[in-house]
């Protein structure tokens, strides 16, 4: 395998667990080994999580960043493009864009940009600084990927991007990990409740203030107190780390309901914990193209999930699940409670859900499409996924 094969680096502020992340993983473990080398570039540092792309041939390098302006990182990140000397830099998030002036500057052939999301200090994408910064990097960044057409019309729209430079492509799911658990009862190891005898409703994310589990916490309350009937068989189970942990268990002790939920901390099973679910809720502040409604949605699960960012490109209301206001605690206790009472409805949801990650969110059309991109950055001819060739126009 000749080592002319074009080098991606792909920049990230930390690789570790996290839907984009997750999604740098997909993309590496199912691109054309023939065609692509890969490097992970992590501006802070590179986790155990690279244990999860499974090519030997990648190579991963943290750059320990210091708190601070970007600008004192820029040597460091010359000094990468120099050392590994990449055919194309593709930098994901606000955090990770002052990567694309040392690469313009080390004459980097391809300069990639993709928003993924918003944080928790832009949740609007009105933070008129985050903005400025943007636009300071524009000139050295060729092209840039939105991950939804909400992440594509700020870039356009807000920063001012021209509609030419910009490249909508949507996350895939790997429809064969994560697919319905069937006519078998599937249970979640190590947890207390189980799928028939009770109703598990479930989340899985990193545990911070951006993904709001406190709302879904909140929620799962209300709904047994509006609903006691429900106390018999509602179960809750919110799998992931971080600050939001320690709060949403308070949330459920103080109502008394702690019994009545499983927090396991950080799972990897996750598309086992999926299929063990009979409700998949996302309660986010902000999102751009979740990674894990699609996993949801590929597991044959209705979803309940608040209608910001691309969600409701991924969701369609009334026919794959429901999509509530964000921060809305009734609102998604009213939700829990309609799915909870119709069990035709999960089922109907939960059908039509998996048709359309079949259809139009699969991973051979996420690979196919940065395919294309990184070809066309290049001038190199795609590849012809339909043949296994490269097509010759």
């Amino acid at each position: 395998m000749s080592e002319r094969r074009p080098l991606v680096v792909h920049l990230l502020f930390r690789f570790d667990t996290g839907g984009l992340e997750n999604g740098v993983v997909n993309l590496i473990n199912h691109m054309d080994a023939s065609r692509w080398r890969h490097a992970v570039v992590a501006m802070t540092e590179v986790t155990e999580f690279r244990r999860r792309i499974q090519r030997e041939d990648v190579q991963f390098l943290g750059l320990n960043k210091p708190p601070g302006p970007g600008v004192l990182q820029w040597g460091a990140l010359y000094r990468m493009c120099r050392e590994l000397r990449p055919d194309i830099v593709h930098s994901r998030n606000l955090a990770a864009l002052e990567g694309q002036l040392p690469a313009w500057l080390a004459r980097v052939p391809a300069r990639i940009h993709g928003e993924h999301g918003r944080d928790m200090d832009d949740v609007d994408g009105l933070n008129r600084r985050n903005r400025l910064t943007r636009r300071f990097y524009s000139p050295f960044v060729q092209r840039y990927v939105a991950l939804s057409r909400d992440l594509g019309g700020y870039l356009e729209n807000a920063v001012g991007i021209g509609s030419q430079r910009i490249h909508q492509i949507y996350n895939g799911v790997d429809t064969d990990k994560f697919l319905p658990r069937g006519a078998a009862v599937a249970s979640i190891e190590g947890c207390p409740f189980q799928s028939g005898p009770q109703l598990l409703v479930g989340t899985v994310g990193r545990m911070q203030s951006v993904k709001d589990q406190l709302t879904l916490a909140r929620a799962f309350v209300l709904a047994l107190q509006q609903q006691p009937g429900l106390r018999e068989r509602l179960r809750l189970v919110m799998a992931g780390d971080g600050p939001l942990r320690a709060q949403a268990a308070q949330v459920l002790a103080e109502a008394g309901m702690s019994d009545l939920a499983y927090l396991p901390g950080e799972r990897r099973d996750v598309a086992e914990l999926m299929r063990g679910l009979d409700v998949f809720a996302l309660p986010s502040l902000a999102e751009g193209v979740s990674n894990t409604i699609l996993e949801a949605m590929a597991c044959g699960l209705p979803v309940l999930a608040t209608r910001v960012g691309g969600n409701a490109e991924l969701v369609e209301e009334g026919r794959t699940g429901l999509l509530v206001p964000s921060a809305d605690a009734p609102a998604m206790a009213a939700g829990l409670i309609r799915l909870a009472q119709d069990a035709a409805l999960r089922a109907d949801f939960g059908q039509a859900g998996r048709q359309r990650v079949e259809q139009r969110f699969s991973l051979r059309a996420m690979v196919a499409a940065y395919d294309a991109l990184y070809s066309q950055a290049l001038g190199r001819p795609p590849l012809d996924l339909e043949h296994g060739l490269r097509t010759t126009k």
